[in-house]
């Protein structure tokens, strides 16, 4: 009995910091994004489609302003459309710039460190 109470009280204090530790406090989950409308998915996709079809044969800078300038005409606010795209635009042409002559792993590690410099906190 002697040896048996240091025993308890040796592995209830051992114990103690597990039994009153906190638990991390339960974060809110995420709100799921919603679901698309079916038929706004469906739109979009027709749209898109229509817009390749009229940028088809066109180079590679000039199709990609071809498909903003369809797409925008397209969407309910053109004018803001346009000037998401063209600021779209811009840094696109600022980080290549930045990462000129730069290929494979070191064009992916410019492009990382470009967008961390820039990207919005």
């Amino acid at each position: 009995m002697k040896r048996l109470i240091p025993l308890l009280a040796a592995l209830l204090l051992g114990a103690s910091p597990a039994v009153f530790a906190q638990a991390p406090k339960a974060e809110a989950p995420k709100a799921a994004a919603p679901k698309a409308d079916p038929a706004k998915r469906e739109a979009f996709r027709q749209a898109r489609e229509k817009a390749r079809k009229a940028c088809e044969g066109k180079a590679a800078d000039e199709q990609r302003e071809c498909m903003r300038r369809e797409m925008c005409a397209q969407s309910s606010d053109p004018a803001a459309c346009e000037a998401r795209g063209k600021a779209h635009a811009e840094r696109r042409a600022k980080m290549q710039e930045a990462c000129k002559g730069k290929s494979g792993e070191e064009l992916k590690a410019c492009i990382r460190e470009y967008r961390s410099k820039t990207t919005k906190k």
